[in-house]
Formats: structure tokens, sequence, C-alpha cells
């Protein structure tokens, strides 16, 4: 056994909080190291290749990329750095964990004025279990109100805590290393970095990334293997090509893999399957090219085994030894999703309709989505689909929406646990940035979503940070409440703290809804004469029908109304006939706005035109049957 390390190459994942700038960091990386040719326009936050990343400004999907560096730190030649771009937000943890199976180290980005943030201490976490070294970027210290010491601080108290959370955990944990994190500073956006504390709100004294580089090739180790060990790949994600078919991102630890080969594939059930390697590629900046083989360290992708899945083994056919499964945190939240079942379904051709059709994109998605699980519902049109948070399944539904599909989704519920037989359900630690004088209504508005205070810090810049240990469901419909207090000023990041005891009921909408009473459609007439009691979802001219939720009671009781009513008109003169009524533009809701909008007796009905909301019981006597049953047996 002949230990030995591949000094040309690099692995290593960008993490950090949503918002902290990893994706524009990647982008100067890429263009510092002339990864494009010279007539190539770069875009901003080129790693975002997903229409949904660049409209929401966030990652959703770890992409990989590899710079091929040869400055004045390569010292024995060129050196190949693969840069795993990771998402920030905890929804989208799955990615997160794919991505660091992949890597020797971390570079953990924190915003010089935002600090360490509850997405920090996750990934920071998930690195540290897997005895990954880190080095620390504080980010954007040319923000005027940059705080870099303070961030600094709070980031090695944040490496500190969890050092000692862990050190029963994970053997072997070395401290000393964890203590002594490489601190450097920079402006992503300015492609600037230096190793040397700048002044708040300045940019470093350097005009460029090297000292970045060089943390990198010092910290990060070079991929080590053993030169007679038989070959071993892991499957860390998928693509898809029209022309290859099926594409496996691999991560090669032991020995060599060539184009043309036959391997033994390791399926997740055990079973050992001989393929052949059809084509093998290699990312150079962000495109893929032909090869002939890889090496121990190397990420590759290859075609030729069209039913392969993440966490899967390449092997030596000779010598099979197969890799530890990669491990993904449970869902927390669920949704139904299923066939569009209202009077509108189908309006428009060539939507997809069917059951059969939506159960093979959901069986599609788990191919590549490792953190989402669909669970059969009894009924052959709706199945239950769990995720980590609201946003990753608004995400898949978006996506399906995009994709020509009509659906019907109910609201989102939280995964419990039965635990000493007791109902146990997920808790989420909520950390939220506001002006000091929305502190009381914050404060108010979670503690009647049984939130309880945990911290609360205030810095002296008119802003506090509050934190708080919340039950999931409190927060589903908790933005659009939060958004309204704080008048768009307050910034809320949610991520898991684990399960405790079922909380009791929570109250999380206040008013009612408005029903339509009936199919037709909206009149400015009907419009005009009701809104000074509700607020509409709808636009006149638009078709409605009998159980579709229209508008938001100023009251706590849904109404039924006839939005479709008329003015009658007569062959008489009258001299106020024709005064102008102001009408009050309707609320044009997002679907995730509608998600959490919509009650337990409430859906929302999805297609590619349009988004509404609708009761589950679409006939208004059948629905007043219910609810009066309901009161006796209360």
């Amino acid at each position: 056994m002949a230990r030995a390390l591949r000094s040309d190459l690099r692995n290593v994942a960008i993490v950090a909080h949503v918002d902290h700038g990893k994706t524009t960091l990647v982008d100067a990386m890429l263009k510092q190291t002339n990864s494009f040719d010279a007539h190539f326009e770069a875009e901003d936050r080129m790693m975002d290749s997903n229409d949904l990343e660049r409209e929401k400004g966030i990652t959703i999907l770890a992409k990989n990329t590899a710079v091929r560096y040869e400055g004045k730190h390569a010292t024995e030649g060129p050196i190949t750095i693969n840069v795993i771009d990771t998402p920030g937000h905890a929804d989208f943890g799955g990615e997160v964990e794919r991505g660091l199976s992949m890597v020797d180290g971390v570079v953990l980005l924190v915003d010089a004025s935002e600090g360490p943030l509850p997405q920090t201490r996750f990934v920071l976490r998930k690195a540290l279990a897997a005895k990954l070294p880190v080095i620390l970027l504080v980010n954007k210290t040319d923000r005027p109100d940059a705080r870099i010491i303070e961030v600094e601080g709070e980031a090695q108290d944040l490496l500190l805590g969890l050092a000692s959370d862990l050190a029963d955990e994970v053997e072997d944990l070395d401290l000393d290393a964890i203590l002594d994190v490489p601190v450097v500073y920079a402006s992503g956006r300015a492609g600037a970095a230096s190793r040397n504390r700048p002044e708040n709100g300045t940019l470093p004294d350097n005009e460029d990334l090297e000292p970045l580089f060089e943390a990198i090739l010092e910290h990060v180790p070079a991929p080590a293997y053993d030169d007679e060990h038989p070959l071993q790949a892991h499957v860390t994600n998928l693509d898809s090509s029209p022309f290859l078919g099926r594409i496996a991102l691999l991560r090669i630890f032991q020995g060599e893999l060539k184009k043309g080969q036959t391997v033994a594939w390791v399926k997740h059930d055990g079973s050992v399957a001989n393929v052949r390697i059809t084509e093998l590629m290699i990312t150079k900046a962000l495109e893929r090219f032909p090869a002939e083989k890889g090496g121990p360290g190397d990420i590759v992708a290859i075609a030729g085994i069209e039913d392969i899945t993440i966490g899967e083994t390449i092997a030596d056919p000779e010598d099979v030894r197969p890799l530890p499964a990669i491990t993904v945190d449970d869902p927390a939240i669920s949704m139904t999703i299923g066939a569009n079942t209202s009077p509108l379904v189908g309006k428009v051709k060539g939507h997809k309709l069917t059951a059969r059709m939506i159960k093979d994109r959901l069986d599609r998605e788990l191919i590549g989505n490792v953190s989402i699980k669909v669970v059969d519902t009894g009924r052959p049109d709706a199945w239950e689909v769990q995720g980590r948070g609201e946003l990753a399944l608004a995400i898949l539904v978006e996506n399906m929406r995009r994709e020509g599909f009509e659906l019907t989704v109910g609201k989102p519920q939280v995964v419990t646990k039965e635990i000493d037989g007791k109902t146990h359900e997920p808790y989420e630690h909520l950390t939220i940035d506001t002006p000091e004088e929305y502190l009381g209504a914050i404060t108010q508005l979670l503690a009647a979503r049984k939130g309880r205070m945990d911290n609360m810090s205030n810095h002296g810049t008119g802003w506090v940070r509050m934190e708080f240990i919340v039950p999931s469901r409190g927060l589903i419909g908790f933005r659009t409440e939060f958004l309204t207090i704080t008048r768009g000023t307050g910034i809320a990041n949610a991520i898991s703290h684990g399960y405790e005891r079922w909380a009791g009921a929570i109250e999380t909408r206040v008013n009612g809804s408005i029903v339509s009473d009936r199919m037709g459609v909206v009149t400015p007439f009907a419009m005009i004469n009701l809104q000074e009691r509700m607020s509409f979802f709808v636009q006149p001219t638009q078709e409605v029908y009998e159980g579709m939720i229209v508008g938001e009671n100023s009251r706590a009781d849904d109404m039924d109304v006839n939005i479709t009513k008329e003015k009658q008109l007569t062959n008489m003169r009258s001299a106020s006939a024709d005064n102008f009524e102001k009408m009050v533009p309707p609320r044009q809701l997002t679907l995730e706005e509608c998600l959490e909008f919509a009650r337990e007796d409430e859906c929302v009905e999805v297609t590619p035109e349009v988004v509404r909301i609708r009761k589950v019981e679409l006939d208004a006597n059948a629905r007043a049957r219910e609810t009066s049953r309901r009161k006796k047996q209360s």
C-alpha cells in the first residue's frame, strides 16, 4: 500500500448563508484565471444557470466548475481547482451535503456586515463533521455598514461552539486546526482579496484574488490515494443530454476511469451490474469537454448508464468495494400534489393534465433531488411530497408549472414523529434582523405562533437581531405577515432545530376568505360594490367558478359573494349615470404567497397561465353542512 498525492489538483466547496456572495466570488475566480476565450461575454452570476435562480437571485442547485491556476503560487506547474458552488438556503440542504461529499476543504464565506447566520452554522457543522479544513473568508468588506472585527470574532465563536458540540460525536476531531483557521478578507464584486484586515467599508489592500488562491493551495489538502487500490468513484450529481442521455457526475476516490472501460455499477440495493462507459468528460470553466481518462481526485461526468442514481458507486469489476451512501437530513414539510380537478381544467391546449404524467415527473425529480420523498396517499391522482422546507417544494411546483403541468397543490403541512408515544413536530431556529421600532410587533407575532425567544442582540446601528425557536407550522404563512409588519425592511432566516413536543393549536391567519358563489366572469361593477369590505386577488374579466377564492375578507369568517354581477342597464337617462368610480387594484399573489394564504380546507390550483386559490369542497351547501357538523361535534 503506497500513499500518493495529486499535487496538481484541489477540490474545494464554497459555502455560506444565502446572498453572502458565493456565486459572485466564483465569477471573479473564473475571470482572473483566464478561464474564458477573449470573445466570451461574461455575465454576472454565471453559475446560476437556472431561470428560477436568476429570477430569485439565489442558488438552488449545487454546481461545479474548474479553474486552471497558473499564478505565482503554482510553483510546480498549473493546478486545477475544482470549485463547487452550493446553495445558501436551508431548504436546499441536500445539495450542500452532496457538494461536501465531493471536496477536500471548504471556503466559508461570511458577510462583513451580517456575520454568521443560521445557514452558516448549518453548512459549517456539516463540514466539520466531515473533518474538512475550513478557510474563513470575510466578504463584502466595502459595505458601508461593515463591522469586520466583530464578524470575525462571531465566526470564531461559532467555530468554537460547533467544535465543542461535535467533540463527542466525531472521533479524532482536530480542535487545534479548527481554532487556527486562516482568514481572508475580500470583496467578490471587486475581485480583490487580502490576508491583511482592511478598515470597515474599504476594499482589501490587494487588487486580485491571489491571497485566496494561496490559502486554498496551502490549507486544502491535495487528494490522497493508494496507487494499488482498485477503482472507487461516487455518483454525486446527475445531468442529462439530448445526445448522451443521463449523465452522472462522479468524484473518483481511487484508481483510474477510462472512456470505453467496463466497470462495476453498485446499486442502492447492493446488486452489482457490469456496464460500459460510453463517454467521459471533464469540466473546464462552465463547459464539459471529452476526455480519455480521469484519475484519483478528479470530478468527471460519464454517460452510458441509463438508470444510475445519486449515491451509487462505480467500482472495479474484479474487486468491487462500495462506498458509503450519502446521508441527507429527514424532510420536515409536506404537501399534496395531484391532478387539477377544477372546472377550468384543460382550457388551454397542450397542457399536461393526467395523473400518469404528474407521477412520471415526480419520479424523475426523485432521481436528481435527494432531499425530497414522494409518499403514496392511497388516491390514484394525488401524492404527498415531503421536503426540507416550503421554498424547496414551491420551487418544484413552479418548475412543473413552467413545464406545462396543471396541478392541485394542498396546503403545506409538517411531518410529525411519534417518540415515546408522544407526537413530536419539527422546530426551526429563526434569526431576524429588523429595525428597532418593529421589535414589539414581531415578538407579539411570533408569540401567537408558539415561538420562544432564545437570544437578542443590539449592535447599536438602529437594528436588532433576535433569535427564536418556533414550530415549523408557525412559519407557514409567516413571511407575508412579517414583511407587512416591518414594511419590507425585515430579514428572516430559519434552519432546522430538530424535533420537540407538539406545541398545540396555532392560529396563522386571522382574516377569512372571499369565495365566489357561481361560475362566470368578474365584472368591475361587482368589485366596486364589494371593495370596501375586502381586498381582491382577481382582475376584471377574469374567469371564476363556484368555490374559487377571489379575495381576503376584512373579518374572520368566510363570505360567499357574487363577483360576476352586472349593472342593470335601462333606456332612461340619469344625471348620475356616468360618475367615475375608483377601483382599488387587486393584489397579485405569487405561487409562494398562495401556498402561505391557503387554509386547511383550501388548496392552490396551478396552471402555466394563472395560479388560483380554491376551496377543497367547491359546493357551498356541502361546505355549510360540514361546518355545522364540526360545530355540533365541538
